[in-house]
């Protein structure tokens, strides 16, 4: 098995891709070894000192290291998430699916087209370009003008962030959908 790695613009954060399907048709982003209890391979990947944040995406990983070099975390990195996929666990334990940030979504009902139009926005434009980097950002919710996102894996932080939202995704929305004011992270 051969995992490549891609740099993110986040210099805390690594994308890795093996070359399998890691999460198809959802996302789950923890930041602590805790949260990440659903999956056997974010568990191990928190045993690596340094690790402070797990992505599954749908075709790729990304890690996020706090106070340790990068040099000393791959080789440690690439052996589990190998030793995961030769193993043949799942990586959701107990049939865990899906992703539940739909289920705190917020807008007002009279507003359910505009969501409708910025969902597929996101979904389109915006979303393979953000998992290219190796993260997500998702709708959470839509009130007075102002779209909340989820930023997730390699965008949960990264110097860059506030520069996408700004000017690349709140231009875009607010060009297709004249009743959007701001984008905002939640």
């Amino acid at each position: 098995m051969f995992i490549q790695t891609e740099a993110t613009p986040n210099p805390a954060t690594l994308k890795f891709l093996p070359g399998k399907p890691v999460l198809p048709g959802g996302t789950r982003d923890y930041r602590d070894a805790q949260a990440a209890a659903e999956s056997p391979l974010a568990q191990k990947l928190f045993a690596v000192r340094g690790v402070s944040g797990v992505f599954l995406g749908q075709d790729f990983i990304t890690v996020t290291k706090a106070d340790a070099e990068w040099q000393h975390m791959k080789p440690a990195i690439l052996g589990l998430i190998m030793d995961h996929y030769l193993s043949g666990l799942p990586m959701l334990a107990g049939g865990a699916a899906g992703d539940a940030a739909n289920a705190e979504e917020f807008f007002a009902e009279g507003d359910a087209e505009i969501v409708t139009t910025i969902k597929q926005l996101l979904d389109t434009r915006v979303r393979p370009a953000v998992a290219q980097d190796g993260g997500d950002i998702t709708f959470h919710g839509f009130r007075e003008g102002v779209v909340y996102l989820n930023m997730k894996g390699s965008c949960a932080g990264c110097p860059s962030s506030t520069a996408t939202l700004k000017h690349g995704i709140e231009n875009l929305l607010r060009h297709f959908v004249p009743e959007v004011s701001e984008v905002r992270a939640v």
